[in-house]
């Protein structure tokens, strides 16, 4: 039986392996119930012709009583000459390290270690040149969702320079420049809607890579409003904020709270904006939990299923382990508390 020689990375392992071992190093695939076919060996080839590989069949896998699934490969040696009636010693193909023995102590052989480390290592390689474009495609959206999110800003603040533009406008009448002003007020909340898509569409490429980490919650809430109050303020809002804690330490993603402060200030304007009342944002701190608690004076038609706080609700329980509670008084404006479990402080 002739099989070709593996070239590149794959072909580097089996060679290696055979140097370790110090015979020939074959791969092997079952190709059916009951047959083994020889795909590749670490031996040249000897001028045209295919180097030559010993007979193996399922029996030796068998004796291991092991599942043998067809499309299954296995990297063999034979340790003693063929027809001699040497032993074969055998590892599988495979992108996961076996178990450690039991008790701690290894018994396989060098021979059995170096074929173990050599299906590592085409597993591996394969897994990787499998994965490539699947992974290429898998970031796609989020390099999208980066690229657009940059010319978004940049229009609005060129829409919000318009806007400034046109309220110093003495020449336009009042009501063609209360008109304007809507206008562009208007889109400039259709580009932070579409801001906010993308960065879910972020959200959701990086998945399960969500940082967990400890860090500075206070710091963290303060980051935030100082981009949400220049927000509101065009909004005609104010954000009032007051914090009985300089520093308090969470564990999990920085971002996500991020995300869930700015989801709530964000719902808070919207429903403060009739009454024109300023947002209230108060984090508190005892033995056990950071509070946070955003605040709006509108005319509490509180809605505990609209998206921004479903969004907030699976951040809070899911990253965080916290609690969220809402409050709403009709005509007395709504509250939202999140409660985050903190962990070992500096200095306690």
């Amino acid at each position: 039986m002739a099989v070709p020689v593996f070239r590149g990375e794959a072909g580097e392992v089996l060679r290696q392996a055979s140097a370790v071992v110090g015979r020939p190093v074959i791969l092997w695939e079952v190709s059916g119930p009951d047959q083994m076919v020889a795909r590749a060996t670490s031996e040249p080839s000897s001028g045209a012709r295919p180097a030559a590989v010993p007979q193996f069949d399922l029996a030796t896998l068998r004796r291991w009583k092991v599942p043998i699934p067809v499309g299954s490969r296995w990297v063999a040696a034979r340790l003693g000459p063929e027809g001699s009636g040497g032993s074969w010693v055998i590892a599988p193909v495979r992108s996961q390290p076996p178990a450690p023995p039991p008790d701690g102590r290894e018994r396989r052989s060098r021979e059995r270690l170096a074929l173990e480390l050599a299906g590592l290592a085409l597993g591996l390689i394969e897994r990787e040149s499998s994965a490539g474009p699947l992974q290429e495609l898998a970031s796609l959206p989020a390099m999208i969702a980066h690229e657009a999110s940059n010319p978004l800003s940049a229009a609005r603040a060129g829409l919000q320079m318009a806007m400034e533009t046109v309220g110093r406008w003495v020449d336009l009448g009042a009501d063609r420049r209360l008109s304007l002003l809507d206008d562009l007020g208007q889109v400039i909340e259709d580009i932070d809607r579409a801001a906010d898509f993308l960065r879910a569409v972020q959200d959701r490429a990086r998945g399960a890579t969500v940082r967990s980490e400890r860090f500075d919650a206070v710091r963290v809430v303060r980051s935030c409003l100082t981009l949400e109050r220049r927000l509101l303020r065009d909004r005609g809002l104010g954000l009032d904020f007051a914090t009985s804690v300089e520093s308090s330490y969470l564990n999990g993603d920085p971002n996500a709270l991020f995300d869930v402060l700015m989801n709530l200030v964000r719902n808070a304007g919207d429903a403060s904006a009739s009454e024109r009342t300023p947002v209230e944002v108060r984090v508190t701190q005892d033995a056990r939990h950071l509070e946070l608690i955003v605040r709006d004076r509108g005319k509490g038609a509180f809605d505990t299923t609209n998206e921004r706080l479903t969004k907030v609700r699976s951040v809070v329980e899911g990253v965080f382990r916290g609690t969220v509670r809402t409050d709403s008084t009709p005509g007395g404006g709504s509250t939202v508390t999140v409660l985050l479990p903190l962990i070992p402080q500096r200095g306690s």
